[in-house]
């Protein structure tokens, strides 16, 4: 499959149009790779250690949920880090193409595998925006479990460096109702405690965030960015694979960006 006809796959999947206004979804840089065979590295974050590794490994598209380019840059110099991944992308004819806030949306996107990886019942969007899409999701839990059992769950199969939580004094608290939402996600806690959700799984929160959470009766738990969003990067491999292209593979270099004190 040419790279041209998987993007236009994915598009009619998941609808760049569907991108937010403060964000950047599609392109990032296409340096004349369209007419080629498919050989993708698939990363949450485009970085110089992921370019290399595109490089070493002869890909000619690197397929990327967060966007290299945010906001448009005033200039272009040796040794910035962005300058540094156009110059490479183009002397070795390797693509860069996101998939952001139209890949959280979408049916099987980052809101969607973490309801799957805790095997959320009757889910629904937690922020509907087109059809029976949208931001997030709250499902239910059967049977239910504890807030201990929830935890070791999220703990297991995220695999995050740390786990933050909102301060409780029962951890035997019966949950039975959960909301998700990969990546930065605390400023959905008024619309989650709507839902009647106990508890809300996310990451990037902060101090009053989970004293807000507390106050409005919700369970704040914290997986990190990367904890959250790296395993629908995963799921997007396994679909990319079922389409036979000549080569796709997950980034061995992805970083968290944080390290903890043991």
């Amino acid at each position: 499959m040419k790279i041209a006809e998987l993007i236009s796959w994915f598009e009619a999947w998941a609808n760049p149009a569907w991108c937010e206004s403060w964000d950047n979804c599609g392109w990032q840089i296409e340096p004349g790779v369209l007419e080629a065979q498919a050989r993708v590295l698939v990363c949450l974050t485009p970085t110089l250690a992921v370019m290399e590794e595109a490089i070493a490994k002869s890909a000619n598209l690197i397929f990327a949920h967060h966007p290299l380019i945010f906001n448009p840059p005033k200039s272009l110099c040796s040794g910035d880090p962005l300058a540094e991944m156009a110059r490479l992308a183009f002397r070795h004819n390797i693509g860069i193409y996101s998939a952001h806030t139209n890949f959280d949306q979408v049916a099987d996107g980052t809101a969607d595998v973490l309801a799957q990886i805790l095997n959320l019942q009757e889910v629904s969007p937690l922020i509907p925006t087109q059809g029976n899409l949208g931001y997030g999701r709250v499902g239910t839990l059967a049977p239910s479990v504890t807030l201990k059992e929830l935890l070791t769950k999220i703990h297991t199969r995220l695999n995050p460096p740390k786990l933050l939580f909102s301060p409780t004094a029962d951890l035997q608290q019966i949950i039975s109702k959960v909301a998700v939402l990969g990546g930065s996600g605390a400023s959905f806690i008024s619309a989650v405690a709507k839902t009647g959700a106990q508890a809300y799984l996310t990451s990037d929160c902060k101090f009053h965030q989970f004293q807000e959470s507390r106050d409005k009766g919700v369970i704040l738990i914290d997986a990190g960015h990367y904890g959250t969003e790296r395993p629908a990067c995963d799921r997007l491999v396994e679909k990319f694979q079922s389409l036979h292209l000549d080569w796709v593979e997950l980034s061995q270099k992805d970083e968290d960006f944080r390290q903890f004190c043991p």
